[in-house]
């Protein structure tokens, strides 16, 4: 596929993460407009609901973009998804025939805040990234107990908190918590000292099923309304004292960071791609009937404070093991019911080069590597005032679709008790 022309010119760069062929969803406000649906293209914002207002998008008898979340475009399905994205192409393509009509809902995106797209219903993040299993497991198993017996026939995952997946930009304070430095014979309570980031990409549930109703791999497929950039960021230390034996807990629920527009599944179309192959064959359930991975280029990037950004990482969301739409069709398999707003955490993208793994603590190999930055400074983990930037994109023939940044800046823990 290649470029699609828009009327907007902003839109025909090979450089904007938003050309025509793309069309992710957000939400914006201005200062005089109230937070809305708004829909990316080049370097504007289309105002939703003021087109919803004047008659030229219609989805239902009642308004559904007015509102700061797309959850109930979500929750009408496949068959609508797939009849509003044609009908804004038609409206944004060269030579449109309702130009004029569209042209003056148009909001340049630097006049605009952004906030969360949608409203989170639960989040299950997973482990799901083999390279970043094998890193973390040899760190703490030893290389020959890497991977759990039941890594290559399952996606691991734990249900985290929604409470606090907030929108790129949001600030991060360090978390506080229960550490037990390995020579002491008690806990402590304080700061996280080994803050952390992990690179994944977060898929967005569309469609609801009932409690008792398992689905298969192809029909959770059908069922991703779309995607994001995420950073579920993690406190090392936090986590070493309490996950067992029941796993994440603290270490993780203090924040979880996405970029602001979701990507649908359509647009991601051309870029599809198979998971690796397996050392064993899956169950049936978890079978993949096509391609069901995204070939993704993804950046780490650190700014420190008052300094300037630097790349520490590059990957690919195509090094994952298991597909979002098979964690989804295991996450319902026990009868688990599914909600419009679920967000699935892919787990930690690394490849297979050093320079590839997508978290600190592999980077830096448990902070017995530390990184030198170009500032002459070096991390092992993040500092308070560092700014961490996820970015990511999949790239065409002279186009691209981008997500968006997803921004984290770390402030210092509050003093407790």
């Amino acid at each position: 596929m290649t470029l699609m022309s828009s009327w907007v010119e902003s839109a025909n760069s090979a450089d904007t993460d938003f050309p025509l062929n793309n069309l992710p969803y957000g939400v914006f406000s201005t200062n005089s407009l109230e937070a809305r649906c708004g829909v990316a293209i080049g370097d504007q914002i289309l105002d939703m609901a003021a087109l919803e207002e004047a008659g030229i998008i219609i989805l239902s008898e009642d308004p559904v973009f007015d509102v700061p979340y797309w959850n109930d475009v979500m929750e009408m399905g496949p068959e609508t998804w797939r009849a509003l994205r044609n009908r804004l192409t038609e409206l944004l393509q060269t030579d449109a025939s309702e130009q004029a009509l569209v042209a003056p809902h148009l909001v340049p995106m630097e006049d605009a805040y952004l906030h969360m797209p949608m409203v989170v219903s639960e989040y299950t993040d997973f482990y799901a990234g083999r390279h970043h299993a094998t890193n973390v497991g040899t760190m703490f198993r030893g290389a020959e107990n890497a991977l759990p017996p039941n890594w290559l026939h399952i996606p691991i995952g734990y249900n985290g908190r929604a409470s606090t997946v907030v929108v790129s930009g949001t600030d991060i304070t360090r978390p506080n918590g229960q550490l037990k430095a390995p020579d002491a014979d008690v806990p402590g309570f304080g700061p996280c000292k080994r803050l952390d980031i992990e690179l994944e990409m977060g898929a967005i549930v569309g469609t609801s099923t009932e409690m008792g109703q398992p689905v298969t791999t192809a029909e959770a497929d059908e069922m991703i309304f779309g995607y994001v950039i995420l950073n579920d960021w993690s406190a090392r230390d936090i986590q070493a004292w309490e996950y067992q034996p029941l796993g994440p807990f603290q270490a993780k629920a203090f924040a979880t960071s996405i970029s602001p527009w979701i990507v649908t599944k359509e647009a991601l179309e051309p870029f599809r791609t198979s998971t690796p192959e397996r050392d064993f064959e899956l169950l049936p359930y978890l079978q993949e009937p096509g391609p069901m991975l995204y070939d993704i280029d993804l950046s780490v990037i650190i700014q420190p404070d008052g300094g300037e950004q630097e790349v520490i990482a590059r990957t690919n969301y195509k090094e994952m093991y298991y597909s979002s739409a098979q964690q989804l069709a295991h996450h319902a398999s026990s009868g688990c019911a599914m909600n419009a707003g679920d967000l699935l955490g892919s787990g930690t993208i690394s490849g297979a080069e050093k320079d590839q793994r997508g978290s600190l603590l592999e980077l830096s190999w448990g902070g017995k590597e530390p990184i030198t930055l170009q500032d002459g400074t070096s991390r092992s983990f993040i500092e308070d005032g560092d700014t961490m930037i996820l970015t990511g994109h999949a790239q065409g023939d002279g186009f691209r679709i981008g997500f968006g940044a997803c921004v984290g800046k770390i402030a210092p823990a509050v003093s407790f008790p």
